[in-house]
């Protein structure tokens, strides 16, 4: 399997390059030359672990032999997300599933992708006898899923940056109590697309990204979106054993969608043969992708525009795996995507609005809606009222348009994206009640925490990076 750059300026290259690069040369993103297929036949009856294998072996054929399988075994295990079946779906209803993807180390879906990702990492930059120092932005639970992911590791340094205050309390105390003297938190006075704006700044300057080895760990890594497809091969297996339906029928999936890595996996699995009759991007009051699929049109906001929202980790306008889509839309033509892209940095904004394009966007199985804070309170009330299930509000706003846009007789499966406990003060708001914390994590807010506050001045954190950087 060989990877090529959405923009066509970059030579194909193998998986484990392009996990410890991030970015192409050419500013694209990596992905697949061309689809795999899968086998569902073969894959359904797997557990977790042999499926998360079958699954990235698709996309990962340059490691040492048996290394793929040890790694899947020791990622996705009960030690690690507290059951044999890692993801388990529960159905509220017939028709309505919600596939459990928040039972790793810090209560995110990011864990699925993540906790992968850390041992990948340690994997090949222990056989090259390399290190490597990531660089990451995060609107809430990124940042922690990878710091906990990464955190003692000697060969990787990670330098973390948020929107300072716009995190709930949970999110920002997992993050800055850690300790560990690889990881280093800084927040940014600015909102998430800021942050993002700092790390393909840094990653822009080859001559510093090559010097400190400057590597990623957001959904712009190829690795992330190949970690994920697994879960909705999983979803789709076991919604149809639990509908007991015919193992191909159709499933409609529902996802909280910000910065589009969730979701695009979707696509990748759907491209793979995987029966999705739709995608459905649930987005909060930042709807620019909802924008985008109801008029073709794809404008990013200004920092000043990006809303302060009860779903946090969606508070954010420049869906960085929204290029990868886009490629996939213009027919792979890297020259027509970066001039598409060469359009929006000059104005802001582009269109996909020709026959042949809105084609192509309606033959891919996506639909869009958006969801607001009321929207969130009342969905939470009404699946905890008839259901006897309390949902975070990131996943409240996937039930809330998956359950407006579902095709009749079309079982929905809608991902979670945390626990509960990490959004409290909306959960009180809703159901006036204090969401459960597992264990472990009941007085995490007092713990103290170690940041540092910066301006968004990318020359503050090259300053901060050549400082702290692994050896």
């Amino acid at each position: 399997m060989r990877y090529v750059s959405t923009r066509g300026g970059a030579a194909p290259q193998r998986f484990t390059d392009i996990l410890l690069e991030g970015l192409a040369a050419d500013g694209g993103l990596f992905l697949p030359e061309s689809w795999p297929r899968a086998d569902l036949a073969a894959w359904r009856a797997l557990s977790y672990p042999d499926l998360a294998c079958a699954v990235l072996a698709c996309f990962i054929d340059d490691l040492p032999p048996g290394a793929l399988r040890a790694l899947a075994a020791r990622t996705y295990s009960k030690a690690v997300f507290g059951s044999e079946d890692v993801a388990p779906l529960r159905t509220l209803a017939p028709g309505l599933h919600v596939l459990g993807l928040s039972f790793g180390p810090t209560l995110a879906f990011k864990d699925m992708a993540l906790q992968l990702l850390g041992n990948l990492f340690e994997e090949v930059l222990e056989s090259r006898g390399q290190t490597l120092n990531i660089l990451g932005a995060t609107s809430g639970d990124t940042g922690s899923s990878a710091e906990y992911a990464l955190r003692g590791k000697q060969r990787i340094g990670v330098f973390m940056l948020s929107p300072d205050g716009r995190m709930s309390a949970f999110q920002r105390a997992q993050m800055f109590s850690l300790q560990d003297a690889n990881i280093h938190n800084l927040a940014v006075n600015g909102v998430f697309d800021d942050c993002q704006d700092l790390v393909k700044a840094v990653n822009a300057d080859a001559a510093f990204k090559a010097k400190y080895r400057i590597g990623a760990v957001n959904s712009i890594n190829w690795a992330r979106i190949a970690a994920q497809v697994v879960y909705y091969f999983w979803g789709y297996f076991r919604a149809t054993e639990a509908e007991r339906a015919a193992d191909d029928a159709p499933v409609a999936f529902a996802v909280p969608s910000g910065n589009f890595g969730n979701i695009y996996a979707g696509h990748v699995a759907r491209e793979m043969g995987l029966p999705i009759r739709q995608l459905i991007v649930a987005t909060n009051e930042n709807d620019v992708l909802n924008e985008f699929f109801a008029t073709g049109r794809y404008r990013v906001r200004a920092s000043s525009e990006v809303h302060a929202t009860s779903s946090p980790s969606m508070d954010i306008s420049k869906a960085s795996n929204f290029e990868r889509y886009v490629y996939d839309m213009v027919g792979r033509d890297g020259k027509r995507l970066a001039a598409l892209w060469a359009e929006l940095g000059r104005n802001g904004q582009f269109e996909l609005s020709s026959d042949a394009d809105r084609a192509a966007i309606a033959a891919s199985g996506f639909s869009a809606g958006r969801s607001t804070h009321a929207d969130r309170v009342v969905t939470i009330r009404r699946v905890y009222r008839d259901h006897g299930a309390i949902i975070d509000p990131h996943t409240a706003d996937g039930v809330k348009v998956g359950l407006e846009l579902r095709e009749t007789g079309v079982p929905l499966v809608c991902l979670e994206t945390a626990l509960p406990a990490k959004f409290a003060d909306t959960i009180r708001e809703a159901l006036g009640i204090e969401p459960p914390r597992p264990p472990g994590f009941e007085n995490l807010e007092s713990l103290p925490q170690r940041f540092e506050r910066i301006e968004p001045d990318v020359e503050v954190v090259k300053r901060i990076v050549a400082a702290g950087a692994a050896p």
